[in-house]
């Protein structure tokens, strides 16, 4: 049976600040949608169109939103740096704490503040642009892993682009 795992808490930092924790202040991080490209084929002669899967992704746009204005975003904004985004969850059966690491070398490049409320904390929505690099953890496994400059994209520890850079020669 899978396990039921309950979210109890989020945080998104600075890989590269020690201190830069936003535990207090993160209202909800979004993990990004991994979406495989596809490559329609519509034979004149089938009797139906495949889009086939290839191995490689859409663009990864990961997007957090905190409470009040966190001025340490606007240092380095536009420019491509290392965040990690986590998380603690419960798995409800054994009731162990199940630690998930997202770590994501992109650049901050849209920055977009909630109407202003002086009875609500104002919200700020970040939204990432440029990913390089995406990698996620579950209880120390690895779940996917893809990086742009290596040329590598693993799921689950299969890299479904070893063989593509060996025909390549590289």
């Amino acid at each position: 049976m899978q396990p039921l795992y309950v979210l109890q808490a989020v945080d998104v930092r600075r890989a590269t600040v020690a201190g830069s924790s936003r535990a207090t202040t993160v209202q909800k991080l979004v993990i990004p949608p991994i979406k495989f490209m596809n490559a329609n084929h519509n034979p004149g002669g089938g009797v139906m169109s495949v889009d086939f899967t290839l191995p490689r992704t859409e663009p990864i746009e990961p997007t957090f939103m905190v409470k009040g204005i966190d001025t340490d975003i606007f240092d380095g904004m536009g420019f491509a740096d290392e965040w990690t985004f986590a998380g603690a969850f419960r798995d409800k059966q054994s009731g162990a704490m199940v630690p998930m690491r997202a770590v994501i070398k992109g650049a901050i490049s849209e920055w977009e503040p909630d109407e202003s409320d002086p009875a609500d904390f104002i919200g700020c929505n970040h939204i990432f642009k440029e990913v390089t690099h995406f990698d996620l953890t579950m209880d120390g496994k690895e779940l996917y892993y893809i990086d742009f400059w290596e040329r590598v994209l693993r799921v689950s520890g299969n890299d479904l682009f070893a063989d593509i850079r060996s025909a390549l020669g590289a």
